[in-house]
């Protein structure tokens, strides 16, 4: 399947990380989303019927996010990938990249994260 939904840089503010810092309040984080599912019929018929709508990708991404609490940016990442598949049975794969754009650490990094791909059984 050549066929990809792509959803760049969705800033939310989360808590996330194992430091006592990172666990007293919310801090910034990137996602990027990959859907890959079919769209043909959608370009077609342009009906947004027939292919995901990526308002809803987002807000469910960003609620999975907000309403939780996480100590690793993985499981944040994992939890973000099985909520998508579980919203859409016709994307075959997602594949969720997550970033710490103000990571707690010393050296200089513009960001830290983890990207994780889940395809449907």
């Amino acid at each position: 399947m050549s066929d990809v939904i792509e959803l760049r840089e969705l800033r939310v503010s989360a808590v996330v990380g194992v430091l006592a810092e990172e666990r007293e309040r919310a801090q910034p984080l990137v996602f990027d989303l990959d859907l890959e599912r079919p769209f043909e019929e959608a370009a077609m018929n342009d009906d947004i019927a027939e292919t995901t709508n990526y308002a809803d990708v987002l807000a469910l991404t960003s609620r999975t996010a907000t309403e939780g609490r996480y100590l690793l940016l993985e499981t944040l990442a994992y939890r973000v990938a099985y909520e998508i598949l579980a919203f859409d049975g016709d994307i075959a794969s997602v594949t969720v990249a997550v970033r710490k754009v103000r990571p707690p650490v010393v050296e200089d990094v513009a960001s830290v994260g983890v990207r994780c791909t889940v395809q449907r059984p």
